[in-house]
């Protein structure tokens, strides 16, 4: 009886997963998932979110622009990110806003595959996952008050965890790519009013 309790006891501990977990508010934001995440990047970033503007960001520690305290376009820094050779995907609810728009205009080499942009008016989920490693889930949108960009008194508050839980990571993926590989359409009740059907791509 003994032996099989230990045993019960040795699957359990086995069973177990182990995974880094924080809690993430307000301006640690910006620090965790635009300067850490995604400024590290490797292989991909996933990012899906209500809403999209052109968060400006901190040049790069080490740059004269850093050092002159220039701030730039995050439409830049993946412009940068794809020419390393990092896959982007951006799956938005609302149209992105005309500041974004507009840089986007002007960076010529964020087109697919490596960089594609896909809009569903369904979409409210707040997710970023990074070379498939990192994950947030919380409140925040890809805005600049969203995710504290902005100066005190100016940003959201927000709340979310990221994580490198694997089976979270995992099934977080999925769901961002069945939506953004357009396997919901069909059954989506408001596919009559949708600008354009991820399907139908």
């Amino acid at each position: 009886m003994r032996a099989r309790a230990a045993a019960v006891k040795l699957l359990e501990a086995t069973n177990v997963r182990r995974a880094a977990v924080d809690l993430v508010s307000d301006r640690r934001h910006y620090e965790e998932i635009i300067v850490r995440a995604i400024g590290a990047a490797r292989t991909s970033v996933w990012i899906a979110t209500a809403n999209l503007k052109d968060v400006h960001i901190e040049a790069p520690i080490g740059t004269r622009a850093r050092a002159q305290g220039r701030y730039y376009s995050i439409v830049e820094r993946f412009t940068e990110l794809v020419r390393a050779g990092v896959e982007l995907r951006i799956l938005h609810g609302a149209p992105p806003s005309r500041h974004f728009q507009a840089s986007l205009a002007k960076a010529r080499e964020l087109e697919p595959p490596r960089f594609d942009l896909r809009h569903c008016p369904r979409v409210h989920l707040k997710l970023v996952a990074v070379d498939g490693a990192f994950l947030y889930l919380g409140s925040a949108n890809f805005t600049g008050a969203g995710l504290g960009a902005k100066g005190d008194g100016r940003r959201n508050f927000e709340l979310g965890v990221t994580t490198d839980d694997d089976v979270l990571l995992d099934a977080s993926q999925q769901r961002f790519d069945r939506i953004f590989s357009g396997k919901e359409c069909g059954a989506c009740k408001l596919r009559r009013s949708c600008p354009k059907p991820l399907d139908s791509r």
